[in-house]
């Protein structure tokens, strides 16, 4: 196979795969064993082997694959030229008509820091291994920036930990304003705005004192906090935006069929495993365990290849109702939107997997929505024996940070019934969220808000220790703080 036809080749083409290429010592093959990352038709990156070596590849085909090679050759030589750590680049090629190439070095036993990043995302804000990992990467951007370059598509994933050493990758996304000269402040600050946003909001609190490990390697300007959180902001709308216009689009996140009887979307990571369920959800519904069925929506947990999920079907009750729901998006779509925007903003739910909708001739019918199971107790099974004692404080100190992210992301749930708060994994999760809502104006959040904490407190008797505690706890809004205070 040469460039032109792997351009062909779609998201999954068989592998191992012979690539026929050619460099300054004459035509070789580069068996490719393992993909990494694909954009079908246009970028190809894996492990192969070049020459009896092991290589990271990065095979770059069809109209813009020059511009591209140009781009990850620049970049990968300013990382080099610039004395900072990088895989170094072996071979290289661009053949006209067909697509460009680069072999790197493969860092065998490498991690990249996004990695290293999970296996400590669910500790405490900023725990000492948290600390660890991203001290690491502010440290390694510190130097980057100290050499008057920049990557504006900063993340973890582009940071591997090798032999203790932090090593940069994706040259592609590498500028420069003046290598070998520190970056400007303004630069800085919007590169390091990049890098944050990326962080759960949770950590926001602790920007300041992450900023320390960015000064002790570069203290070439001030940089000021509120300025740095301008721009972290900025970023974060951005990133929402794009992540949601996502959510219904043929990705790499996403696999999506849309005709006029059918709109399908499913997790790649987990198209495989549901596949059988979203070919025929009703048989698993009837073979699993049904918590609610009839009326407006079914409820079942079921098991697919071992792994236990939540079925949610919405119904149509009859014509009147079908009148009501087809033109409009579904209750599955909105609850798929919603439920993907808590997960990106960091308040936990169980995590949507897949969205189905039936149609007739685009007019939308029964749909279904699939997440993963939580099994975790509600808040009223884990409150119940305290009416007049106190909660552990753990999960007292959770359920506060649940309410302040809502009034900090200005989101509403629309019925805060205890049954929809499960407990699990030191996090309180949020479910049924066909009502949830992101609001742009703060009179209307600030009204749902009140709805939304006047409903949980309506959980347990006005009259309990439990009710005055959590009332004194619970976080209000702003315009409901001075009312009270007024009063």
């Amino acid at each position: 196979m040469n460039l032109r036809q792997l351009a062909s080749a779609g998201r999954n083409p068989d592998l191992p795969l012979s690539v026929e290429l050619a460099d300054a010592a004459g035509p070789a093959t580069l068996r490719l064993e393992r993909l990494l990352r694909v954009l079908p038709g246009q970028r190809y990156v894996g492990r192969g082997e070049w020459r009896g070596k092991r290589v990271l590849v990065k095979l770059l085909v069809g109209g813009k694959a020059a511009l591209q090679f140009q781009r990850e050759l620049s970049g990968a030589r300013l990382l080099a030229g610039q004395g900072l750590t990088t895989p170094q680049l072996m071979a290289d090629g661009l053949t006209e008509g067909q697509g460009g190439w680069l072999l790197f070095e493969y860092l065998e036993g490498c991690h990249s820091l996004a990695e290293e990043w999970q296996r400590v995302a669910q500790e405490p804000p900023l725990s000492d291994g948290q600390q660890t990992v991203l001290g690491e990467a502010l440290a390694a951007i510190a130097g980057l920036h100290a050499k008057g370059l920049w990557q504006a598509d900063l993340h973890l994933d582009n940071l591997l930990r090798h032999e203790g050493r932090i090593h940069f990758i994706d040259g592609g996304g590498l500028k420069a304003e003046e290598p070998g000269k520190p970056l400007s402040r303004d630069r800085v600050l919007e590169n390091l705005g990049v890098f944050f946003a990326q962080l759960p909001p949770s950590l926001e609190p602790f920007t300041e004192e992450l900023l320390v490990h960015y000064l002790l390697a570069n203290a070439e300007h001030a940089l000021p906090l509120e300025a740095l959180l301008k721009e972290v902001a900025k970023v974060r709308r951005w990133r929402l935006r794009d992540f949601l216009h996502k959510l219904g689009r043929d990705c790499s996140l996403f696999d999506v069929q849309r005709s006029a009887r059918l709109l399908r979307i499913v997790r790649r990571d987990s198209e495989s495993l549901l596949r059988p369920l979203l070919d025929d959800p009703d048989a698993a519904i009837a073979r699993g365990h049904v918590y609610k069925t009839g009326g407006a929506a079914t409820v079942a947990r079921v098991e697919v290849s071992g792994r236990t999920l939540l079925v949610k079907r919405y119904n149509i009750k009859g014509f009147a109702h079908w009148l009501k729901r087809f033109w409009r998006p579904s209750r599955a779509w909105h609850s798929w939107v919603e439920g993907n925007r808590l997960d990106f903003l960091g308040i936990a739910t169980p995590r949507p997997l897949a969205v189905l909708e039936h149609r007739c001739c685009g007019l939308r019918g029964r749909a279904y929505l699939i997440t993963e199971y939580c099994g975790g107790p509600d808040i009223l099974e884990r409150f119940r024996p305290l009416l007049n004692g106190t909660p552990p404080e753990e999960e007292l100190q959770a359920l506060e940070r649940l309410f302040a992210t809502l009034l900090r992301e200005r989101i509403s749930h629309g019925d805060l019934k205890g049954n929809n708060l499960l407990w699990q994994d030191g996090r309180w999760l949020l479910i049924d969220l066909d009502a949830v809502r992101q609001h742009t104006g703060a009179a209307s959040f600030a009204e749902a808000y009140a709805r939304d904490r006047a409903r949980f407190l309506r959980n347990w008797p006005a009259d309990s220790i439990l009710h005055r505690m959590l009332d004194e706890r619970l976080p209000k809004h702003s315009s409901l703080q001075s009312v009270g205070e007024e009063e």
